[in-house]
């Protein structure tokens, strides 16, 4: 079957992870790799954690700034529990101070064991193991669990915080994979619990746990990011297409190989996203997965703030400083052909934050995602428009599902066109039909104001979110919102993992976007 990597998992304090604030001395790194296992059989040894150390080593000393002295690393015989612990608390609680940055890897087994503390709702502890974890009677011992290293993450608040686990997550494997592969696969990055037969986890999918840390909305409400190689229930994989010796973690490497913007900036503006990282990182999971038979699919999962999914994940070049602001939305923007940037402040993110200063521009950065032809947007009479004009405006989708559409000016405001309270009904578009509005039941025309560019921005929704409450019909033809806050609200939503179904999986939705000038 080859080798199975059943989890990635990025957490962060900073929007653009650990690399929007400049190196100094006391930022730290802790770089832990285990292939091999003191009390495992060879055969479940792992040939990936040794090359995913170097590649995140050298993302660190490179893109990311820190310098050598900085990183610690611990690899097989050296990554004990003992020394893993001891080296989180010195080495990076001990050793950082608040502004500092901080940055965590792990690459080796991941594994389920009894929860003990009760805080579980399917009864188990999301664990990761150590070079000399050894099985129980009927459980893993000398592991470290959810539940110890959540408390040590609580005590670096103030640090711009990266962790960064690419494990076997526990619910996975029960569910994804065959029986074969849940009693034990030689490669695979989940250790089955030792005598106990593989179990199906009694919530049917409606738990959603996040790799070792499973409490995500608290998480990212303090400022915390979290990343993850595969929604739950699903598996990640090293790249088995590759001699053993040069196997990686297909996350791993796409997470790295992401950072260069001639891979992942999806709108070419010169700023790379979270949103546009993740949609780099999914399109090679699951480019992967189809070259694989007992791939069904991966989606990989950011939980953060909704309102860095725009912001760059590492400083621009170009950065328009400007005094300290309540939130990430601006009005007022000096763009430059979509080339400058600002720093804005966030209440729940250490880091600065560089977002597009060109509200158009950044549109793009919060979506994540290029135009793909899955939206159409047209206007009659054309994208070039006088002030006073009339006009109508068409959407057609190529899958079925709800309508939202936003008109975004050049200052960054946005006016919700659907769903609004003088459309007929509101129902799903259905593929290939055409929307158009206003249509002779609304009783008047859309006119062209002002002048400038402006963007068109349709959001079609293919499963039953309730996306109410983020785009109420009340709200639609009514005063205008800001668009960057509005968008990334529901952008944020619907990259949340969709658990309606069987298995769990990315919540469909698509989008598209059509730039138009009034004169």
């Amino acid at each position: 079957m080859g080798l199975i990597r059943c989890l990635a998992m990025t957490l962060g304090f900073s929007a653009g992870l650990c690399c929007t604030v400049p190196a100094v001395a006391a930022d730290r790194a802790l770089v832990i790799g285990i292939g091999t296992y003191e009390n495992l059989l060879e055969e479940m040894f792992l040939h990936g954690p040794k090359n995913d150390v170097r590649a995140v080593s050298a993302l660190l000393t490179g893109t990311l700034g820190f310098k050598p002295g900085g990183i610690r690393l611990l690899t097989d015989q050296q990554a004990t529990k003992t020394e893993m612990l001891s080296s989180i608390r010195e080495w990076l609680i001990d050793g950082t101070q608040a502004g500092d940055r901080v940055f965590l890897y792990f690459s080796g087994h991941g594994l389920q064991v009894k929860d003990e503390s009760g805080d579980e709702e399917d009864g188990m502890d999301e664990a990761i193991s150590t070079y000399d974890l050894k099985a129980g009677d009927d459980d893993w011992t000398n592991v470290i669990l959810d539940d110890e290293l959540e408390p040590l993450i609580a005590e670096m608040k103030g640090r711009a915080v990266t962790l960064v686990i690419d494990a076997c997550h526990s619910g996975t494997i029960s569910r994804s994979l065959s029986p074969q592969a849940a009693s034990g696969v030689k490669g695979t990055r989940y250790l089955p619990r030792p005598f106990a037969p593989a179990r199906k986890p009694a919530t049917r999918g409606l738990r959603i746990d996040l790799g070792v840390i499973d409490k995500p909305e608290p998480l990212a409400e303090a400022g915390v990011t979290v990343w993850s190689a595969a929604a739950p229930y699903q598996v990640a994989w090293d790249d088995v297409r590759l001699p053993i010796e040069d196997r990686h973690g297909v996350f791993t490497a796409a997470f790295i190989e992401g950072y260069r913007p001639e891979t992942s900036d999806g709108n070419a503006n010169g700023l790379i996203s979270n949103a546009e990282l993740l949609e780099y990182v999914t399109s090679q999971s699951k480019a992967y997965c189809q070259t694989q038979d007992a791939c069904d699919d991966i989606d990989p999962q950011l939980e953060t703030t909704p309102q860095v999914l725009g912001a760059a994940v590492v400083k621009p070049e170009s950065v328009i400083e400007t005094p300290a602001q309540p939130d990430i939305n601006r009005e007022e923007t000096e763009p430059d052909e979509g080339r400058v940037y600002e720093d804005v402040k966030t209440e729940a993110v250490v880091a600065p934050v560089y977002v597009a200063a060109d509200p158009l521009s950044n549109i793009g950065d919060i979506l994540g995602r290029e135009n793909r032809g899955d939206v159409a947007i047209s206007l009659q009479p054309g994208p070039e428009l006088q002030s006073g004009e009339a006009f109508t405006i068409s959407v057609t989708s190529r899958h079925d599902g709800q309508l939202v559409l936003l008109d975004v000016d050049g200052k960054g405001m946005a006016t919700q066109i659907f769903p609004n309270t003088l459309a007929r009904k509101i129902t799903p578009l259905t593929a290939g039909q055409p929307l158009t509005i206003p249509d002779a039941y609304y009783g008047f025309d859309f006119e062209a104001e002002g002048e400038g560019e402006n963007m068109l921005v349709a959001i079609v929704v293919g499963d039953d979110v309730d996306l109410t409450p983020l785009a109420p019909k009340e709200q639609g033809l009514s005063d205008p919102i800001k668009a960057r806050e509005a968008l990334s609200e529901i952008v944020a939503r619907l990259r949340k993992v969709w658990t309606g179904d069987a298995e769990n999986r990315g919540t469909l939705w698509y989008a598209g976007t059509l730039r138009y000038r009034i004169r």
